[in-house]
């Protein structure tokens, strides 16, 4: 996994955007405090992603990627960036339930990406690990994201801490485009 810079870049790029951009864990302060939708409200935004990620799959499974797929999954992760910075400072409930479903919808083309270049780039003999080692990114990044969310919204409060997030994940993705040409020229995985 450490010699292909590509399945490298691509895992280690979801785990630092998870990490630093998720605000699932603050959705409670969001939904009482910050959008005063209460209980209702909350089930709403905590599903707002999801549906996002499967609306973005129907797609994708009627529109297909077929090139550029480093810009795509650089692209993704942006957006999703992007929009924790907006529904950060959002305190429209409607716009912020648009903003958590675009996210799952970048959500959604990034690990679709990622899969497809683990299955595609690891060779047969280190599938198993490589699919370990993901996994374990995967898991973790969320549990520990979780807790960086909380922690840097006591340090910094919930708006601040959320939009941090997602600008240390723009950071994330132009370290690595500019660290990893080979990820952003990718056109087709095969």
């Amino acid at each position: 996994m450490f010699h292909n810079k590509i399945v490298l870049s691509a895992i280690s790029l979801d785990l630092f955007a998870v990490l630093f951009g998720g605000a699932v864990a603050l959705l409670p302060i969001f939904a009482d405090q910050l959008l005063g939708v209460g209980k209702i409200g909350l089930g709403f935004l905590r599903s707002a992603p999801s549906i996002g990620a499967l609306l973005m799959a129907v797609y994708l499974t009627y529109r297909p990627m077929r090139k550029n797929m480093g810009k795509i999954l650089l692209y993704a992760i942006a957006g999703f960036g992007i929009c924790m910075i907006f529904f950060a400072l959002s305190r429209n409930f409607w716009l912020s339930i648009a903003l958590l479903a675009v996210s799952g919808g970048c959500d959604c083309v990034s690990v679709i990406v990622r899969g497809t270049l683990l299955q595609t780039l690891t060779p047969e003999n280190m599938k198993g690990r490589v699919s370990a080692v993901n996994n374990i990114f995967v898991g973790s990044s969320n549990e520990i994201g979780a807790f960086e969310s909380g922690a840097v919204a006591r340090l910094m409060g919930v708006i601040p801490s959320v939009i941090f997030g997602g600008v240390m994940t723009l950071v994330v993705v132009a370290v690595t485009a500019w660290k990893a040409p080979s990820l952003r020229k990718l056109q087709n995985i095969d």
